[in-house]
């Protein structure tokens, strides 16, 4: 007897069918994940090779698109098409005489101060990982969860709806901004 007998109502078809493309699309999604993990695994150890330990003086650091930034031409070649339009977190830094545009890893790239000397592991162009600050310890920044997020959003809310009353009992302003 088959599976998809004529007996059984079109709609059970429909969800049979269904369930079955989800599975395949499941299949091929693990199997695909698990490529990109190993190809990760295997740039992530050649960029631990090829890291140095280097001092380096952040000018200015921002999350700008790489075909706005003044990286290499032959760097912006062998970048996909699809990423030359993403924001990077790209980092201004005076290494010895000469300044260059870096890209920071995103870990690190809100820890990173500017305007100051720091020992940082490079590979390549790519700022890996901060080891030491001139004259301060090297800022651990706890990874924010989703209700702290939350909680802070709603703090600064009701921080500024307060003001707001406070200023309308004053009566400062108006509710278009200008003075009674």
């Amino acid at each position: 007897m088959p599976i998809l007998a004529a007996s059984m109502p079109i709609a059970v078809k429909v969800i049979l069918i269904i369930l079955g493309v989800i599975i395949v699309l499941f299949a091929v999604l693990i199997i695909l994940g698990r490529k990109m993990q190993k190809k990760q695994a295997a740039s992530q150890s050649s960029i631990e090779a090829a890291s140095q330990v280097l001092s380096l003086l952040i000018i200015d650091k921002k999350r700008m698109k790489m075909k706005d930034s003044n990286l290499p031409k032959a760097v912006l070649d062998q970048v996909p098409k699809y990423m030359r339009g993403a924001k990077m977190p790209l980092v201004k830094a005076k290494v010895g005489p000469k300044i260059f545009t870096l890209i920071s890893d995103v870990k690190i790239f809100d820890s990173l101060p500017i305007k100051t000397e720091v020992k940082a592991k490079v590979s390549g162009i790519y700022i890996t990982e901060i080891i030491s600050i001139r004259g301060k310890a090297v800022p651990v920044a706890a990874p924010k969860g989703f209700r702290a997020k939350l909680v802070a959003k709603a703090n600064k809310s009701q921080a500024r709806a307060q003001q707001k009353a406070k200023e309308i009992e004053s009566g400062q302003k108006t509710s278009l901004g200008k003075k009674k």
